[in-house]
């Protein structure tokens, strides 16, 4: 997350208080998972936010820093970046220098954390330090969250997670009531073993975990994805009809409607309505911003355009400048 300054509230009931001014994100990982109503993420939304994360993780385990609070609510989608991005250095430290002695939140807490907040309690100094590898726990836990739709607060506390918390986690990619069981997860699987060993020496690094075979796989999103990840474009559907794309006259007539409409919620950096699949028939808009995205798709989803009900959706940035379009998005 960019640190755009820090300044001083003077005006506290606590007294003064430093207070940081932070890039303003979007929805976080925790609210994705409410949407997703028990039915778990979609794989391309899964694999973008693990390896946004792990580059994240990766960058700050090389300044020698530890997170020591990741969790799904720290985890924020960038609409203007198009990528993940971690957030609360609250309870951060140095490897090696720790002084924060409680550390992570309940249910993404790693085993060697749990023992060292306990003997805090309790006035006693842990023979064991905290590193890094506690980071990738918590990791473990809400990518294991994404893929099964749950959350694991009570699983990881029990009794059989401790005496085996693989064969848990193997019993949840094999279960029937998960959505993407149907996908070949098992490099998924393997990438969350790896970071979910009790043995923090054994426990994946960040650098590691990137190279994992799971990140080779192109996932396209669902179409729920592109409706909860705002980006600077959107995409209109049940616009165009096939006659409309045919006839010259009124594709260009047409054109210049969208345009003319779009260009009320901001300035338009490019349009375009494939005549041909992949894309055929549907509008991407290109917007400034992800402001004036976001406000043009709140407007324009179940527009009358044309004697249609029109369906608007985010797209992803990247995807649109390489001229890559989704053709069949589930």
């Amino acid at each position: 997350v960019t640190l755009y300054g820090v300044f001083t509230n003077h005006y506290s009931a606590n007294g003064p208080s430093r207070c940081l001014l932070l890039e303003l994100l979007d929805i976080s990982v925790s609210e994705l998972l409410l949407h997703s109503s028990n039915q778990g993420c979609s794989m391309w939304m899964i694999q973008h936010c693990a390896r946004d994360v792990l580059e994240a993780l990766a960058f700050l385990h090389h300044k020698g820093y530890v997170h020591a609070d990741l969790k799904p609510r720290n985890i924020l989608w960038s609409a203007e970046e198009e990528c993940f991005k971690l957030i609360d250095f609250g309870l951060s430290f140095k490897e090696g220098n720790q002084d924060v002695k409680y550390i992570q939140t309940d249910g993404y807490r790693a085993p060697e954390a749990e023992l060292q907040n306990c003997l805090a309690q309790a006035g006693l100094q842990s023979e064991t330090e905290c590193t890094s590898a506690v980071d990738l726990w918590s990791l473990g836990i809400v990518l294991l969250e994404m893929f099964s739709g749950m959350k694991l607060k009570h699983t990881v506390q029990s009794q059989e997670w401790k005496t085996n918390s693989s064969a848990i986690i193997d019993r949840i990619f094999a279960g029937e009531g998960v959505v993407n069981s149907a996908i070949p997860a098992y490099h998924l699987r393997d990438l969350i073993k790896s970071m979910l060993h009790c043995d923090q020496g054994k426990r994946a690094s960040a650098e590691k975990a990137l190279c994992s075979p799971f990140f080779s796989i192109p996932f396209a999103p669902h179409i729920e994805d592109l409706v909860m990840l705002p980006t600077p474009v959107l995409r209109l559907l049940n616009v165009l009809s096939d006659a409309s794309l045919q006839c010259e006259e009124e594709y260009e007539d047409i054109l210049e409607d969208i345009r003319e409409e779009c260009q009320k919620y901001g300035p338009v950096v490019s349009l375009l309505i494939p005549k041909e699949n992949p894309g055929k028939g549907q509008v991407f808009v290109e917007y400034a911003n992800a402001g004036d995205s976001k406000a043009a798709q709140k407007m324009l989803t179940g527009k009358i355009f044309d004697g249609k009900f029109v369906v608007a959706t985010f797209y992803p940035l990247s995807a649109y400048k390489r001229g890559y379009l989704y053709q069949n998005l589930l």
